[in-house]
């Protein structure tokens, strides 16, 4: 395997680490700050900001510099600011390092993604993004599962100050692996603006922000839900962590073949539709303590099948734009972690129980997969007629 895709595989365990254990901990957080957990998942919904603000920002003013650079500085703002919230000695130093710690996340794996991609073999893209992808794949397999086991049973700060130090190792990667790709002199900031001047670049923001938003609509909340509905010991939760991990691994693996066999855009539909009916199952089933295992298998296998597919839908769809295109779709996705965890959040303050939630999950991946259908028929075909 290429040094290079190992090197950015690394830095996408740093990044799932420090967003998807976050959903594993937050009763621990909100015990600790004396918060309820509702009010604990604004730290989720920060974080996601700063993916939607960085990822763009940093992605437009990095353009003339080289990928080897411009991933070295990335890393280098994630080493500093998660360790900054994993010592944080009052909640506006908490709140503000978090979201600073976001603005690296969409950037990296913009910048990271098109660098695969032109690593990859002819007709291979997709399944060298996928390789990348693994590396948050493992986060949840491995390194989510840890960092919960930590923050429930030590501190959810110890659990930070790992995923800081992890942040430096793959800056270690970055330098000595990464080899020195030329900066694109023709890459200019307006020209990377431009890909948002297109109707069909919002359609694609909207096809990830709503549709990944049933993912963060259920797995912001599957600590209480297995916990409070399905009724399992809180010291299951990483038990369930490394089930949703090890779908999660699969699901990337599953979803960059089938995007470089079936198209990008068909891989996308079938995930988002796939998606929608395995949510409706966990609603339903939820409260059978036994189904709580093998659904977090399947639901995280199914979920994250989605990741590839829509990396490819955007930079075939942004020639000339590929890193900017790759960066917003980051954002975007982070929009819809935003958007599951706020909308997943209403039922619960109206009382309902946890499993609620997922109905949320249900309509916005069955609106995502109507609207990759959309883009499919009104971007992609046409284009395949010219």
């Amino acid at each position: 395997m290429n040094k290079a895709l190992i090197a950015l595989a690394i830095g996408g365990l740093a990044i799932g680490m420090t967003e998807f254990t976050m959903m594993g901990i937050l009763p621990d957080i909100a015990k600790d700050l004396n918060i309820d957990i509702p009010t604990a998942s604004n730290l989720i919904a920060l974080y996601a900001l700063g993916v939607v603000v960085g990822a763009p920002t940093l992605v437009a003013f990095t353009a003339k510099y080289s990928p080897q650079r411009v991933l070295l500085f990335l890393m280098l703002l994630f080493f500093i600011f998660n360790g900054i919230f994993a010592f944080a000695p009052n909640k506006l130093l908490l709140l503000t390092s978090r979201f600073i710690a976001g603005l690296p996340h969409g950037a990296f794996f913009g910048v990271g993604s098109v660098v695969a991609a032109r690593l990859a073999k002819p007709g291979k893209e997709a399944q060298a993004i996928s390789m990348m992808f693994t590396g948050m794949t493992i986060a949840n397999l491995a390194g989510v599962p840890l960092g919960t086991y930590v923050g429930h049973h030590y501190s959810w700060r110890i659990t930070y100050a790992l995923i800081s130090l992890l942040g430096l190792v793959t800056f270690l990667a970055i330098y000595f692996w990464m080899p020195k790709i030329e900066a694109d002199r023709t890459n200019k900031i307006m020209k990377q603006i431009g890909y948002f001047a297109r109707w069909d670049a919002w359609l694609m923001v909207a096809v990830i922000a709503i549709g990944t938003g049933g993912l963060f609509a259920w797995i912001s909340y599957i600590a209480p839900l297995v916990t409070y509905v399905s009724d399992l010991d809180a010291d299951r939760v990483p038990i369930i962590m490394v089930l949703i991990g090890l779908g999660m691994f699969f699901g990337n693996i599953i979803g960059g073949k089938l995007s470089d066999t079936i198209s990008p855009s068909k891989a996308a539909i079938l995930s988002f539709s796939a998606m929608s009916v395995c949510l409706v199952v966990v609603f339903f089933t939820a409260h059978i303590t036994i189904l709580a295992y093998p659904m977090a298998f399947i639901t995280g296998m199914i979920s994250f099948s989605i990741g590839s597919p829509l990396q490819m839908m955007l930079i075939n769809n942004a020639k000339g734009a590929e890193t900017f295109a790759a960066a917003a779709g980051q954002a975007s996705f982070n929009i819809g972690n935003t958007l599951g965890a706020y909308l997943g959040a209403i039922p619960i303050t109206l009382g309902y129980a946890y499993n609620y939630p997922s109905l949320i999950g249900v309509v916005m991946a069955a609106t995502g997969a109507i609207l990759a259908y959309t883009f499919l028929v009104k971007v992609v075909r046409p284009k395949m007629n010219l």
